[in-house]
């Protein structure tokens, strides 16, 4: 029963932060449009990007990452504090917290749940990339790396974002693997993030096949359009 209780006062404030979209609150405030109407329709920091440019930008990445990591710190010490499944230690406000391995990943499986379903907005979302990201940098600096160098390196290397996003999520599970954090049901929730964020990515997916993926450059569309004329993102 205690762990059930946990589960839900973890999960449920989890979910309800990652409804919060970063790109659609920027575009928002920012522009007086909304981000699901331009470009592919998507609303994540790629298209945001590829519509408005890098004004806002920093405001969707700080608004993704921030709703991220508090439910994911929250989750891992209040697991750590009442189950005793202490697997790591995070500073916070000057202190050192024993933390949860698997209450981190719990709540960051449900902060992309709510960034790809987020309730606030018909449940129709990003793909979870960002969050997927913060959440790695919380868990451990070594995750971060394998992940975050993978994804790099692959889109500068083939200008797919959709591309480098599902092989970087990818190493979450299998670099917890190799380094041995955590055990069984760490790493299958690390899989189940990872699964969520391929399925997203399906039409992507496709278009990889058929050679008809757009690819990322620096250079911004203007916002002149509602229609949804370029195909969806990776991120």
């Amino acid at each position: 029963m205690k762990f059930i209780l946990l589960l839900f006062t973890s999960a449920v404030p989890a979910y309800i932060l990652g409804s919060v979209n970063g790109a659609i609150i920027a575009s928002k405030l920012i522009y007086r449009k909304d981000i699901r109407k331009y470009g592919s329709g998507n609303p994540g920091l790629t298209n945001f990007y590829r519509v408005f440019g890098k004004g806002g930008a920093l405001l969707v990445i700080a608004i993704d990452v921030i709703k991220t990591i508090a439910p994911v710190i929250f989750g891992g010490w209040l697991f750590g504090r009442y189950t005793g499944m202490a697997f790591s230690e995070v500073w916070l406000f000057g202190r050192l917290f024993e933390v949860s391995l698997f209450g981190q990943t719990i709540s960051g499986l449900f902060v992309m749940l709510g960034h790809c379903f987020p309730v606030f907005y018909g449940f129709k979302g990003g793909k979870g990339v960002m969050a997927a990201g913060a959440i790695v940098i919380v868990l451990d600096w070594r995750i971060a790396l394998i992940s975050w160098g993978v994804f790099i390196i692959v889109t500068a290397l083939t200008k797919y974002v959709s591309l480098g996003a599902m092989l970087g999520v990818s190493m979450f599970p299998i670099s917890q693997f190799l380094l041995k954090l955590g055990g069984t049901w760490e790493i299958v929730t690390a899989v189940v993030c990872t699964l969520l964020i391929i399925v997203r990515h399906e039409p992507n997916i496709r278009r990889l096949a058929r050679g008809e993926e757009s690819k990322f450059n620096f250079k911004r569309r203007k916002p002149e359009s509602t229609t949804h004329h370029l195909p969806p993102d990776g991120v």
